[in-house]
């Protein structure tokens, strides 16, 4: 059966870019671009910019009239409502008001007159994971976004989980620390987010270089700016006490990781996003911990792997699986 529109748009904003592609049905996308993404603007602005750099690119690689949906991740979207709800990096006003509850959805389809779908970055990397990467067939799978937070997409039986309220899934903020836990991002303490995300990899790498005598080659940098890109080059250079931040790291998400897997037993773990890149130094930790960890009716039934899509095209793709099913 030939589709007689065999094209999606994903879009993905970001705190600084929003990016948006042309996707086909194999998941490739066929044409793309991005515009800033501005902190402070009106949100009609901010729409008309997007709205004709999507136009111009349909137009431009004649895709006019194919496109069936176009699909949105964005921070603190709800899939139920349509709208990006108290976004905390994404300052759009209304007659110089900021807006709280944006109704993303409704707007681009208004003006675009097509399906529009949303949903949060981690749950699109779920839909993206399902539709065009490692989860291809798999029924039950959590997805972890390993980036400058940490995400979520938890899928059962085929469908993902979003609650009563759109808002289901955040593993990034239970609580792995009771007592003298970090302060995370969201306001409460001992989060998984404020340990296990590049972020916390950075802290972490802080507080071994305030609190530790050893020699390390990231004491050869200013302490405030050091980066988990830098404490990964460490690591693969040998240095020990980045080696050390890498455990530390794996061992809190392989015992989150038992947590979870006792929650809904999927078939797999499936990570993705900056932390990934560090392979072993990550994923090796990750398995130990889990392996102690873990209830033993549980052991060995959950595998824990990387995501299979192209890392440029991720957070499009992601989205752009949403639009096949936007109504």
């Amino acid at each position: 059966m030939t589709l007689t529109k065999p094209y999606v748009v994903g879009i993905d904003i970001g705190g600084t870019n929003t990016a948006f592609g042309i996707v086909d049905t194999r998941g490739n996308v066929v044409a793309g671009g991005s515009i800033k993404t501005p902190k402070h603007v009106e949100f009609n602005d901010y729409v008309d910019q997007l709205y004709t750099a999507v136009s111009r690119l349909i137009e431009q690689e004649g895709y006019e009239g194919q496109i069936a949906g176009i699909g949105v991740g964005a921070p603190n979207a709800n899939y139920y409502t349509g709208n990006i709800e108290s976004p905390a990096n994404l300052y759009w006003t209304e007659n110089n008001k900021r807006l709280e509850i944006i109704p993303f959805a409704a707007t681009l389809k208004e003006r675009f007159g097509i399906p529009v779908a949303i949903t949060n970055d981690a749950n699109a990397a779920a839909i993206g994971e399902m539709t065009y990467g490692a989860a291809r067939g798999m029924k039950d799978f959590i997805m972890i976004t390993l980036g400058t937070g940490v995400g979520s997409g938890i899928v059962v039986n085929g469908q993902l989980l979003y609650g009563h309220d759109g808002f289901a899934g955040e593993l990034g903020h239970v609580t792995m620390r009771r007592n003298n836990g970090r302060m995370c991002g969201c306001g409460r303490t001992g989060c998984l987010e404020a340990y296990a995300s590049a972020t916390g990899v950075a802290r972490t790498a802080r507080e071994y270089l305030e609190t530790r005598k050893e020699d390390s080659l990231l004491r050869n940098l200013p302490i405030d700016d050091i980066t988990s890109k830098d404490v990964f080059d460490a690591a693969v250079a040998g240095d020990e006490l980045a080696r050390e931040v890498f455990d530390f790291t794996g061992n809190m998400l392989g015992e989150a990781f038992a947590d979870f897997i006792a929650f809904s037993s999927p078939k797999a773990i499936i990570l993705f996003g900056g932390l990934t890149k560090a392979g072993e130094l990550i994923m090796r930790p990750i398995r130990e911990s889990l392996d102690r960890n873990i209830m033993n009716n549980f052991r060995g039934k959950t595998d824990i792997i990387f995501s299979q899509l192209k890392e440029g095209d991720a957070a499009v793709l992601g989205a752009s699986a949403l639009g096949w099913e936007a109504k």
